[in-house]
């Protein structure tokens, strides 16, 4: 970069590389420890884009990784509480998957976003982003993207109290993950959505709109059998089952729940997982009383 000399397709290659390994890592470490890693990388990618001279084709990939980097940013900017940082990122990203033409990646950074803003701020707000996203990713999305899109719609709808439009996001997650194929090009970053993952956000929906025993149902076989190496994601998600059991009157359910959620969560070093053990001590206490 010092002498100005021209990237090739190689470094695009091994930045590409390095952004799924970052994404895997997000499995395993909670954003208090990883931000400062992804942050790094994010402004070596940018100096990269900007501070070097390649061909058009390469300078598109280039940009598709700052975009990519941007979104994981914003999402361990995240679980760090660090909120105002996520959102710039995430906006910054939108400006690279934009210019690099990628209307899904630019749909997911504004998707990503809504769902932060679902969980700290107006959640009526961030179901109006959260569909702009997936309308305008939509065209040049394939299935599952369209389905990873439509889960945010569901749950901040969910969080603004409308059912309706809740259920209906939700259906239209299953009818879209229903129509992936063979070969379709599926992006990384929906790596990790699977039926499992569907059968959460159902859930998670439903214990905010009241239905406790549709949440048992659903979360319970998952929680039993998630990987044991992705120990936050597995806590967060006992967490609403501990929130369902709680809001169906079983006390005794909830708080054993609640106390495997408060082990992981003293070492994950995510704020987002001691928010919700917090948020759920509140709602077991008046369930109590």
């Amino acid at each position: 970069m010092t002498a100005g000399r021209r990237v090739s397709s190689s470094l695009a290659d091994e930045m590409e590389r390095r952004v799924v390994e970052l994404r895997r890592l997000d499995d395993m470490v909670g954003g208090s420890t990883l931000h400062p890693v992804v942050r790094c990388d994010l402004e070596a990618a940018r100096a990269v884009v900007y501070e070097t001279t390649h061909a058009p084709q390469v300078r598109c990939r280039l940009l598709r990784v700052v975009g990519e980097l941007s979104q994981l940013g914003g999402w361990v900017y995240a679980d760090a509480g660090r909120y105002p940082q996520a959102q710039k990122v995430y906006l910054d990203g939108v400006s690279a998957a934009t210019e690099a033409g990628d209307r899904p990646l630019a749909g997911q950074l504004l998707s990503t976003l809504s769902y932060m803003l679902t969980n700290t701020g107006d959640p009526r707000d961030a179901c109006l982003l959260a569909r702009s996203a997936l309308r305008g990713a939509a065209p040049d999305a394939v299935p599952v993207v369209r389905a990873l899109l439509g889960e945010r719609v569901a749950w901040a709808a969910a969080k603004s109290g409308n059912a309706d439009a809740s259920r209906r996001a939700l259906d239209g997650v299953d009818d879209e993950y229903d129509r992936r194929r063979l070969g379709d090009e599926e992006p990384d970053w929906t790596y990790w959505l699977d039926r499992d993952e569907i059968d959460v956000m159902r859930a998670r929906c439903a214990v905010q709109l009241g239905d406790a025993a549709t949440a048992e149902t659903l979360l319970s076989p998952v929680v039993e059998r998630y990987p044991a190496e992705r120990a936050r994601e597995a806590a967060l998600y006992r967490s609403w089952l501990a929130e369902a059991y709680a809001r169906s009157g079983n006390a005794d359910a909830a708080r054993f729940t609640l106390d495997q959620v408060r082990t992981v969560a003293a070492e994950a070093g995510s704020v987002r997982l001691k928010q919700r053990v917090s948020e759920v001590e509140v709602t077991l206490a008046a369930s109590e009383r």
